[in-house]
């Protein structure tokens, strides 16, 4: 073949090579663009204290769209993820102020407490995958009904209230919210643990291969003799993992839970995920850019929160838009 035609040959593809690496800095350039924004409208903006207001509050989301990334890229998604925290949370603190009387340490209740959590997080992962892959449901129609199904079971245990968590214990757990080390607070420390423990998975296991196999194209992935329906289980028990790692952290900042915990943390979630470049299809994704889009819409929110530019009753709606705008931008992409 003539030298001129394999250059003419290469080009569209190194072509979309580069516009592939400028896409995957997409998100970060955002992100310095706010701050930049952020720190021309408040001075307090572009400080070390709110900085690390903004992390230790992206945690949450963070680490349930570091799980939600991987459903979101084996071409599933879970609208139930906030519900499921609350009910968490309910049951974490209703099983400890239960043992609290029969166990002496406060230290022993808690790790049983969050014991609970994980166990309870990985179950309604399995229960999610078991429907969706035997039972042939859509997860938009499964995760919509756990979606009621969980928030209404907290209600139930509440009474319609709240759920509290003992003084004693709340004493005791507080740390691990508002405890730091090196001046950074634990939630954040969290965060980036699973945040590398995510990207480990995703690009250096043949699991994490196979979730993007799958989400890329099922069919030929079952061709290929790829488990398609024991990933999938795993992905959605990875993202209660998740769920549940979120709510060991979330439940001592408050102490209790209440049917209005965790509202819309699934737009959330689900907004971090592709707003960091994650194909809504399925098939592609990276985590550093999952855990980017948590950190800019956490950015949106403490912006609408230092500044008058709308109202922040407005910040879903800004979430919301965000959303849209960026998979109209997607449009066609897997």
């Amino acid at each position: 073949m003539p030298p001129e035609l394999v250059e003419r040959q290469a080009r569209p593809a190194r072509a979309a090579a580069l516009w592939g690496k400028l896409h995957g800095f997409g998100p970060i350039a955002g992100l310095v663009l706010l701050c930049i924004a952020g720190t021309l409208l408040n001075g307090d903006f572009a400080t070390v204290g709110n900085a690390m207001n903004v992390l230790q509050r992206t945690a949450f989301i963070g680490i349930i769209a570091v799980g939600m990334c991987f459903v979101i890229i084996s071409g599933g998604i879970d609208l139930s993820v906030g519900s499921m925290a609350a009910l968490i949370a309910g049951c974490m603190i209703l099983v400890m102020n239960k043992v609290a009387g029969s166990i002496g340490s406060p230290v022993a209740v808690i790790a049983i407490g969050m014991l609970l959590a994980l166990l309870l997080g990985a179950l309604f992962g399995l229960a999610h995958g078991l429907l969706i892959t035997k039972g042939r449901i859509e997860p938009f129609i499964v995760t919509l009904g756990t979606l009621g199904i969980f928030r209404a079971y907290l209600t139930y245990f509440a009474d319609g209230g709240a759920i509290t968590l003992d003084n004693a214990l709340a004493d005791v757990y507080s740390p691990v919210y508002y405890g730091s080390l090196l001046g950074i607070p634990f939630p954040v420390w969290v965060l980036v643990l699973v945040a590398l423990l995510g990207a480990l998975v995703l690009n250096r296991t043949a699991y994490g291969r196979y979730v993007q196999a799958i989400g890329s194209n099922e069919q030929v992935a079952r061709y290929a003799a790829v488990a398609v329906d024991r990933v999938k289980i795993m992905t959605y028990m990875l993202l209660g993992l998740c769920v549940g790692v979120a709510t060991v952290l979330y439940v001592p900042r408050l102490g209790s839970a209440s049917p209005t915990t965790g509202i819309l943390w699934e737009l959330e979630a689900i907004a971090a995920v592709i707003v960091g470049g994650t194909a809504l299809k399925g098939g592609a994704g990276s985590i550093t850019g999952t855990v980017v889009g948590a950190v800019l819409l956490s950015v949106i929110s403490n912006i609408l929160n230092l500044t008058s530019i709308i109202s922040v009753y407005l910040n879903a709606a800004v979430q919301g838009f965000v959303i849209i705008i960026v998979a109209f931008l997607q449009r066609g992409r897997r």
